[in-house]
């Protein structure tokens, strides 16, 4: 009699353990349910996606926005991976990349700087071709003084660079003797302290301590690149795996509505709409 009372307890704490397990698979898990969105990619974007995160959570306050750089190669990568929700590119998709979608958030014109204190103030897109791929050496070629040319680009990689390399330099070659950076902003650091150099970077980077060059005249300026006259002027996308939806599709609406595009105008680049 005790054994079948003690086997009936064992078959009904067995049944209610089951209906406990049965009951935590049925029911969600009680997890956080802050919403997040990731981006990576360009360093040019970067800071335009920084401005567009933080305006958009004064909406959304319960939503998570990362954004990081890594250049436009790993904005293409990532995405493409699924490692984050959006890339960031400042160029153009290459043929042996993924297929990705498109999104059109900006222009960016990519100005030519140097120190200051240099006397160039205008040069011909042929003469930058010719500095950065190494056949000029000396400002005096080009009306400056008689000093080595100190060149400063972009690493392999970079979507500024991509960009410079299929508007400007034209199957040549940039040269192995420059000084190779990882962002915009070490380009811009490095022309400060160097009074003969010379660096290529997003025109939103341009700032009292550097001197944008006019090419064949033209003046380095959001106006002339809106009117099409300033003759470096390249896309920026946000790039998604496939068509965005839910929380990722309305950011992305929001960055090329009107709200959007105001920050876009705001921050020194060149607005799509």
């Amino acid at each position: 009699m005790k054994t079948n009372l003690k086997r009936m307890r064992w078959i009904r704490l067995a049944a209610f353990a089951v209906s406990i397990i049965s009951l935590s698979i049925a029911l969600p898990a009680c997890t956080n349910t802050t919403e997040e969105i990731t981006e990576a990619g360009s360093t040019t974007v970067q800071p335009l996606a920084e401005k567009f995160a933080e305006a958009f959570k004064a909406t959304h306050p319960d939503i998570t926005i990362t954004i990081q750089g890594g250049g436009s190669s790993v904005g293409v990568k990532s995405v493409a991976e699924g490692i984050v929700d959006i890339g960031a590119a400042s160029r153009e998709i290459k043929p042996d990349e993924p297929a990705l979608v498109k999104h059109l958030i900006a222009k960016d014109g990519i100005a030519v700087i140097v120190h200051p204190s240099n006397e160039i103030s205008d040069i011909d897109k042929e003469q930058v071709r010719d500095i950065f791929s190494g056949k000029i050496t000396n400002w005096s070629e080009v009306g400056g003084p008689d000093e080595q040319i100190t060149v400063v680009a972009r690493e392999e990689g970079s979507g500024t660079r991509s960009a410079f390399e299929e508007m400007v330099m034209d199957e040549e070659l940039v040269t192995n003797t420059a000084i190779l950076q990882s962002s915009n902003g070490a380009i811009r650091t490095t022309v400060v302290n160097d009074p003969n150099s010379i660096g290529f970077l997003s025109m939103g980077y341009v700032d009292s301590a550097t001197k944008a060059l006019s090419i064949n005249d033209v003046p380095c300026t959001i106006g002339t690149a809106l009117a099409g006259t300033y003759p470096i002027v390249r896309p920026l996308y946000f790039l998604t795996a496939t068509e965005p939806a839910g929380l990722v599709k309305e950011f992305l609406d929001f960055c090329t509505g009107p709200e959007g595009q105001a920050i876009v105008e705001s921050e020194g680049y060149i607005p799509v709409q």
